[in-house]
Formats: structure tokens, C-alpha cells, sequence
């Protein structure tokens, strides 16, 4: 009888995921169709071109540039990738190889994404299943498929699709560490890890918090050990491949660029969390003398860092508060965005009102759960990171999945409370 009613659940949670994977399939289909991109553009046609014709991802001519400041190399020249992380630039270049027209090779990417934001959200609801019954997962992971901005991010050549599909990944194996502390967890783990590393500047820091929280929680220390040694194996060929060209241990170098745009003073004058790229002309003359070299970015980098310590030295107090806007932005929604498309009621109203409800569910939350604590953490370290730099609308789609397990965490208390 036991056997039955296991048997029974089981293939029951099967045709759940069935059901969210074709859903998501289905309404973003015609999302890609109506909206999507429809052609590569910006850094990533340079890369894909530049991989295509020379078997290299790097910038060549005038290519490696900033809004408003065009940077030129010695004709022949390949500057090698340093700037952009090169996963999701191997992501576009694989679909290359099937020789696609070039509607049908936007189209093929597009819907590739739309495979993996659908199956973003079954694995979503086997996480939504580490909390709440059958049905609360399931309104989780419905939310998750429908959110307006998730349904968009399908149709346009970004990484974020790509990003929110680790993630998740890497939240439910992360989980499972927790509960099972089998080596298969371990391995995926530490796998879905690497490669964020390789797709996110930013994932370091990540990574690094939860490995001190595992500690925190006695976790055995030869398997921490285990998912570094796995997870340097994973981005190791990037790494690699950096230390032969440049002779140095480096992964990518757009930290002293990023903080220096996201905290620059224009930003500050007119409240701009997307930050701003006006390079004086003091500036623009120390950025024109760096040798136009193979260590260009390692340079240029160096300058903007520079820069941006001394704009925060110059007018800390402004700097303190255009964080916090930040920040505050990043939880709920930004009140000076300069396209008129963001206050669109169906791209405000989810996020305002999904922005509340983690909070409340922060609050209710069972303190001792290590789990729901470790979802806490890394929010609020996605919040404080973003908050040094530049924020676009989309960059909210990676707490997206933490937001919607507290927004459950208010509605179970809620649901409780009143039964």
C-alpha cells in the first residue's frame, strides 16, 4: 500500500514538470514570435565574428570601445576577451556550426532559451518542494513562468536566461547538499558553479559566501575542498587560457570599469542607477595614453578603478546615497528610468508587489532554517553587489526565484493563520 501511494505521488510530481516544462513552452513561443530579437548586436556580434573569422574571442580595430569613447587598435591586432565573460559568447558561437540562415540562427538561440527558462521552472518547483506542499510549488513555479519579465528576457540575446537556468541549478543542488551530501550533488553543484563563474563577474563573491556558510554549518571540509577542486575544473580552460596570454592569474577584468560607471557623477546629478559612461577630457587623455597592447584591459581597468575611488573620495555622502537608490531600486523599482516602456503596469506592478511580499516573507520566516537563512544571505549579497555598480531592469531576474520562495514563506503564514 506504502509502495502504491509512493508510486502514485511520484508519477503525480512527473506530470507536473511535464505540464510547467510545455506550459512555459507554449506562452513563450509566441513572446519570441512578437518580441524577439532579431538580430546580434553590440559586444556580442563582435565576439561571434570575431570567433567565426579568426578563431579568437577578442576586439579588433575600433571595436573594443565605451559609449562615448571609441578606442582603436593597430590594424591586425586581436586584443584578447578580458571584459565580457565568455560563456554565453560560446553559447552564440555554437550555434554557428548548424550553418543557419541568419533569421533562422537568431530564431534557433531564442528558442534554445525558451527550452531553458521552461525547464528553469520544473526544476523551480522541485525547489519550491524543499518548503511547501504539492500545490504551493506549483503556484510558485506558475508564478515564475509567468512573471512579465521573465516571458521577455526569453526573446532577447542576453545571458540572463542562461544565468537564471544556473541558478536555479545551482539552489536546488545546493539544497540537496544539504539534505542527501551525496557525491552526484556535489558534482552538479560545483559544475552549475564553474560555469556561472564563467558567465558572471560577479558569482565569485557568491560562491565564496556560500562555501563559508557550508563551513559555518560544520559541513565536512574534504568535500568543500571537493567542490573547489570541481568547480576550478570547470572554468579552468578559461583560466588557462588567460595565464598563456597574459601571464597572469586572472578571469576577467570590468570591476574598476563597472564601479567607476555605476557610481559616476553624472549618475549622481541626475539619480541614474543604470549609471553613466561621460569620460571627461583629463580622463579621456590618460585613457588614450595606455599602450594599445595585449594588457590594454588590465590598464584601462586600473585607470577607471582609480577614477572611481577618487569620484567616491570627492563626494562620499552622494555616493552613499545613490547606493542605497540602488539598492532600493533593485529591491522594488526605479523611480528615474529614463524609458517610458519600464513603468509599463505589467513590468512594475509584478516587481513592486514581488519586491513587498519577500520582505514580508523574510520577516515571517523560520529563523532557524538553515536553508531559507542561506537564501537570505546570498539575496542580500546580490542587493549589496549590484548596489556598487550599474543596474538594468533585467539583473532583477536573478533573485526573481529567491523572491518567489518568501513571497510562498507570506502566503503559507498567511494561509495558516486563517485556516
Amino acid at each position: 500500500m506504502i509502495f502504491e501511494r509512493y508510486n502514485f505521488l511520484k508519477k503525480k510530481e512527473i506530470y507536473i514538470l511535464y505540464f510547467l516544462v510545455l506550459f512555459s513552452i507554449l506562452i513563450r513561443i509566441p513572446v519570441i514570435l512578437i518580441y524577439g530579437d532579431s538580430s546580434l548586436e553590440y559586444e556580442w556580434k563582435t565576439l561571434v565574428e570575431n570567433l567565426i573569422e579568426y578563431k579568437q574571442l577578442g576586439w579588433k580595430n575600433c571595436e573594443f570601445s565605451y559609449s562615448v569613447t571609441q578606442v582603436c587598435l593597430e590594424e591586425g591586432f586581436i586584443l584578447p576577451n578580458l571584459w565580457m565573460p565568455p560563456l554565453y559568447a560560446y553559447y552564440l558561437y555554437f550555434f554557428t556550426f548548424f550553418n543557419f540562415s541568419e533569421q533562422n540562427y537568431i530564431l534557433a538561440i531564442l528558442l534554445s532559451q525558451v527550452f531553458l527558462t521552461s525547464i528553469s521552472v520544473a526544476i523551480f518547483y522541485k525547489v519550491n518542494k524543499f518548503f511547501f506542499s504539492n500545490k504551493l510549488s506549483l503556484l510558485g513555479s506558475l508564478i515564475f513562468s509567468l512573471f512579465p519579465l521573465y516571458l521577455y528576457a526569453s526573446g532577447q540575446i542576453s545571458s540572463i536566461s542562461l544565468q537564471v537556468f544556473l541558478t536555479v541549478l545551482f539552489i536546488y543542488f545546493f539544497l540537496q547538499l544539504i539534505e542527501k551530501k551525496n557525491i552526484f550533488s556535489i558534482l552538479f553543484f560545483s559544475i552549475s558553479a564553474g560555469l556561472l563563474i564563467l558567465l558572471r563577474g560577479e558569482f565569485y563573491a557568491i560562491l565564496i559566501l556560500t562555501l563559508f556558510y557550508l563551513f559555518f554549518l560544520k559541513y565536512d571540509f574534504k568535500k568543500i575542498l571537493l567542490i573547489i577542486l570541481i568547480s576550478s575544473i570547470t572554468f579552468s580552460p578559461y583560466l588557462i587560457r588567460n595565464i598563456l596570454v597574459f601571464e597572469k592569474v586572472t578571469m576577467m577584468k570590468s570591476f574598476g570599469y563597472n564601479l567607476w560607471k555605476g557610481n559616476h557623477p553624472d549618475a549622481i546629478k541626475k539619480k541614474l542607477v543604470v549609471g553613466s559612461e561621460i569620460v571627461d577630457e583629463d580622463f579621456q587623455n590618460k585613457l588614450d595614453k595606455v599602450p594599445r597592447d595585449k594588457y590594454l584591459r588590465f590598464n584601462f581597468d586600473k585607470l577607471f578603478l582609480d577614477k572611481a575611488i577618487n569620484n567616491f573620495k570627492e563626494n562620499p555622502k552622494e555616493h552613499l546615497l545613490l547606493i542605497l537608490r540602488k539598492a532600493i531600486s533593485y529591491l522594488l523599482i526605479d523611480l528615474n528610468f529614463s524609458d517610458p516602456k519600464y513603468y509599463h503596469p505589467l513590468h512594475y506592478l509584478p516587481v513592486l508587489l514581488i519586491g513587498i511580499t519577500t520582505l514580508a516573507g523574510m520577516l515571517v520566516s523560520n529563523k532557524k532554517s538553515h536553508k531559507l537563512n542561506y537564501l537570505i544571505l546570498i539575496f542580500f549579497a546580490y542587493i549589496f553587489i549590484f548596489s556598487l555598480v550599474s543596474i538594468l531592469p533585467r539583473y532583477k531576474l536573478i533573485i526573481l526565484p529567491i523572491q518567489i520562495i518568501f513571497t510562498n514563506v507570506f502566503i503559507n503564514k498567511f494561509k495558516k493563520r486563517y485556516e
